[in-house]
């Protein structure tokens, strides 16, 4: 996935710094492989499937909250990218085939919700996914792509530099490489300087994303995508600051860090400091759409409020999922079919999920506060 963000497990409780920062940096490692997907029965859709980490019961589309009302032609366009990844990835023995429900999907008309919701029970079966313990709910968090202004050239103005891959690490990468601090101090990044942008804490947040486009003064979007790390194990700014009672637990969020940061400017390298995980990024081609989300570990462009990163060893990468959860700090469904295009470390369990909400200042909001208790449906080919 892109980086989305990437760590330890967390639990359902009230926001905690680890856990803000952990999904921050689910999608900023290259995906693994999940194990073990196995389907019970043959030929008409068995009654359960499982994973090394999850159950799944068949259910009906009725018992579904919310299957009938979410307008799925909102959702077409992210699930025809699914399947344009899934058609391009060869099938093992053991694995879900998507060839017959992605063919069938070219006769769907793409503006027709009712035509669209048929084509999803008629060759679909909705699973209900618990965690291995039994409970049907788990955590939901939330990721973004983070939009900023910069340059290509450092100026007064943006003077805070994104770094592409060390061209010397590509020969011989020192074991251990260096922490962040050092690193910076070095000079070997000296010369890898692929933008510059204006904010530190911001660039950090990008960095934890794993990817990221830099609106140039010229009108240019400049797209970066993770390019690799130094190895460093990842530690939560926010941890730092709940450690130091710098903040509280309620503003252990990315705005409570970005407001910390701006009281405190003198004090900033000393949190970034803290974490020392870096992370590097290269430059995605220019003929990509300025509109798409950044690819996930799918290969195909995210769709903001579509796409979702899963645990590869709870369900199939690319495969459709009903989620059912509620906004961020509120008691307000959210409730729509999602597809999981994405992966990363932070995302750990059979119920659980990061939900991409888009790129931008507004996506980012709601991503760095989303915290919330979810139940989830696969949907596999009948």
């Amino acid at each position: 996935m892109i980086f989305k963000y990437k760590w330890p497990q967390v639990s359902l409780v009230a926001i905690t710094a680890i856990s803000i920062l952990a999904l921050l940096t689910a999608c900023s490692t290259p995906p693994t492989r999940g194990t073990g997907y196995r389907a019970s029965g043959a030929g008409a859709a068995p009654s359960t499937y499982s994973s090394s980490i999850a159950n799944f019961s068949a259910v009906s589309w009725q018992v579904i909250p919310g299957w009938q009302e979410d307008e799925l032609a909102q959702a077409w366009p992210a699930w025809q990218k699914s399947c344009e990844g899934l058609l391009k990835r060869n099938a093992r023995n053991g694995e879900v085939n998507w060839r017959q429900v992605c063919a069938q999907a070219a006769s769907v008309s793409n503006r027709d919700s009712q035509a669209i919701r048929r084509y999803f029970e008629n060759n679909f079966q909705a699973y209900e996914v618990r965690n291995n313990s039994g409970t049907d709910t788990g955590l939901i968090t939330g990721y973004y792509e983070p939009v900023m202004n910069g340059s290509q050239t450092r100026t007064s103005t943006y003077s805070v530099p994104l770094y592409a891959y060390p061209a010397a690490w590509k020969k011989s990468k020192p074991n251990p490489a260096p922490a962040r601090a050092e690193l910076i101090s070095s000079g070997i990044l000296k010369g890898s300087e692929i933008a510059w942008v204006q904010d530190p804490v911001a660039a950090a947040f990008m960095q934890i994303q794993g990817s990221g486009k830099i609106r140039l003064e010229d009108g240019r979007v400049m797209r970066l995508g993770f390019a690799g790390t130094n190895d460093q194990p990842f530690k939560s700014f926010a941890q730092w600051l709940l450690d130091r009672k710098e903040i509280t637990r309620s503003e252990a969020t990315m705005q409570g860090i970005s407001q910390w940061a701006k009281r405190n400017p003198d004090r900033v390298n000393e949190m970034l400091n803290a974490n020392p995980r870096f992370v590097f990024f290269k430059e995605l081609p220019s003929n990509v759409d300025a509109d798409l989300g950044p690819t996930g570990a799918l290969g195909v462009p995210l769709t903001g409020e579509r796409s979702i990163a899963i645990d590869l060893q709870a369900m199939p990468l690319g495969a459709p999922v009903f989620l059912v959860t509620t906004r961020p700090l509120s008691n307000q469904p959210l409730q729509k079919l999602v597809f999981a295009q994405d992966t990363g470390k932070a995302i750990v369990g059979g119920v659980r999920a990061d939900y991409y909400w888009g790129s931008g200042d507004a996506a980012g909001e709601a991503a760095g506060r989303m915290k919330q208790n979810g139940r989830m449906w696969l949907l596999l080919p009948r």
